[in-house]
């Protein structure tokens, strides 16, 4: 039983991150490094490990392995907090209320607009010139 593990699966704008949770001795890696060396912005670790502090969970009875690929700093960091939570419910089901109730378990849809034809990005026009 050591190693069963429960794996939740979260995703944002381009990212995609496979959480994998299991018991053990509160190491957290994320593509193979310490969670703090990978995330090196302040507040991204706590607001990734959120989930713990919202379930009345400890953070050193469980191992979290993070593989996650694409995207950027924030949108990977979003999809490693979907994918926590995720894994979280799998684990206990009784979670489920106080995550659904912070919105851990809501994935954010907004993603990049396409550029449209005659405009510089998305929405942004080029200048108007009357003469």
């Amino acid at each position: 039983m050591s190693n069963q593990y429960f794996e939740g699966i979260g995703r944002r704008k381009e990212s995609s991150a496979r959480v994998r949770l299991m018991s053990g001795s509160g190491t957290f890696t994320v593509n193979g490094k310490e969670v703090e060396a990978y995330f090196t912005r302040l507040g991204d670790v706590p607001e990734i490990t959120k989930a713990f502090d919202i379930t009345s969970q400890s953070k050193d009875s469980y191992d979290v392995s993070v593989l996650v690929k694409g995207g950027g700093v924030t949108g990977q960091r979003d999809a490693v907090k979907l994918g926590l939570a995720r894994a979280l419910v799998k684990m206990d089901g009784e979670l489920r209320p106080p995550l659904r109730r912070g919105g851990y378990l809501t994935r954010d849809p907004r993603v990049k607009e396409r550029k449209k034809p005659g405009l510089k990005r998305a929405r942004k026009a080029p200048t108007y010139t009357k003469r």
